[in-house]
């Protein structure tokens, strides 16, 4: 049922996007040339590894072995790049993933190899899903790069607080998720890329985000 379900919605969107997709990778091949795509390895369902495809964000030439989150106001996005970040439509070649067997539309964001060592203590869970471009954790931290303090780590950071925060709602969502609600996570999804965003509490502390579509706040969540 769910994976008849991928199938549909990533190939039905593939067929109305290819217009919008052949114009981006159009922009993105004028303003800074080739490769016009970004595939990176990431973990997949019970920590396969797989090549994520996105529209490349990035300056081609910049340190590939920077950090693996994008900040705000991150210098090694291009003009273009910038675009892609706000609306994230360099997301959109995941569908093709989607299509290969790889991800689903709704479950957890599939993470980087350099925080592979995070899915522990129950954590490993997460991977127990075929990870996904929608999903409880991309709804509630739409916007990121702004949970990010300026006088700490950004990679130790997100291993102290967001990705703890992000796994636990994962974990409770999918360990009860329907096809319904998988259909309210991708519309809560994009509701939240036009501006009505969510909020969560990390140890106790508003980070700053109006509860528009948040079906719950999670105070504590991280401490």
């Amino acid at each position: 049922m769910q994976r008849a379900f991928d199938l549909c919605f990533a190939s039905v969107t593939l067929i109305l996007l290819a217009p919008v997709m052949l114009l981006i990778a159009l922009f993105i091949w004028v303003h800074s040339g080739r490769p016009i795509y970004f595939s990176q390895l990431r973990l997949g369902r019970r920590g396969q590894l797989f090549y994520l495809y996105k529209f490349r964000k990035f300056y081609a030439d910049c340190d590939v072995n920077g950090t693996p989150l994008t900040l705000r106001d991150d210098h090694r996005l291009t003009a273009i790049g910038r675009i892609l970040a706000l609306t994230k439509a360099d997301e959109l070649p995941q569908f093709w993933n989607v299509i290969k067997g790889e991800m689903s539309i709704v479950g957890p964001r599939p993470e980087s190899l350099v925080f592979a060592d995070c899915f522990r203590n129950g954590f490993e869970r997460v991977l127990d899903c075929r990870p996904g471009l929608f999903g409880p954790s991309q709804a509630l931290f739409r916007h990121e790069d702004q949970f990010f303090p300026t006088n700490a780590d950004p990679v130790e950071f997100y291993r102290a607080f967001l990705f703890p925060a992000k796994a636990k709602i994962d974990i409770d969502y999918f360990s009860r998720r329907s096809l319904f609600g998988d259909i309210g996570w991708i519309i809560r999804c994009l509701l939240a890329v036009i501006g009505l965003n969510s909020s969560v509490r990390l140890g106790g502390g508003e980070l700053g985000f109006t509860q528009a579509i948040a079906p719950q706040k999670l105070d504590g969540v991280g401490s």
